[in-house]
C-alpha cells in the first residue's frame, strides 16, 4: 500500500492495516500523549493516544527520516559496541 492510499483510508481502516501489516518500532511520550511508531511498506505511521487510553486520536504518516529524530535520540547502544 502506498502512503497516499493509506492516507485515504478511514482511521479505523488505517488502524487495522497497522495491526496486520505494520511493524511496531518504538514508543514514546509527549506531553499528555502516548505515541507508537510503526514501519509500514515504505513509510512510517505514528499513532497518538491520550495517556493511558486505548482509543487512537489520530495517526501521523510520514516518509522522511527526519520524523524519526525523537525516537533515535532515545536509542542507547550497549557500552561494548
Amino acid at each position: 500500500m502506498t502512503i497516499t492510499a493509506f492516507k485515504a483510508l478511514h482511521q479505523r481502516c488505517q488502524t487495522e492495516h497497522l495491526a496486520r501489516h505494520g511493524t511496531r518500532l518504538a514508543e514514546r511520550q509527549e506531553d499528555s500523549f502516548d505515541l507508537t511508531l510503526y514501519a509500514v511498506e515504505g513509510f512510517y505511521a505514528e499513532t497518538w493516544r491520550s495517556r493511558g487510553e486505548e482509543q487512537i486520536l489520530f495517526i501521523h504518516v510520514f516518509q522522511k527520516p527526519a520524523g524519526l529524530g525523537e525516537y533515535l535520540a532515545r536509542v542507547q547502544l550497549p557500552a561494548n559496541l
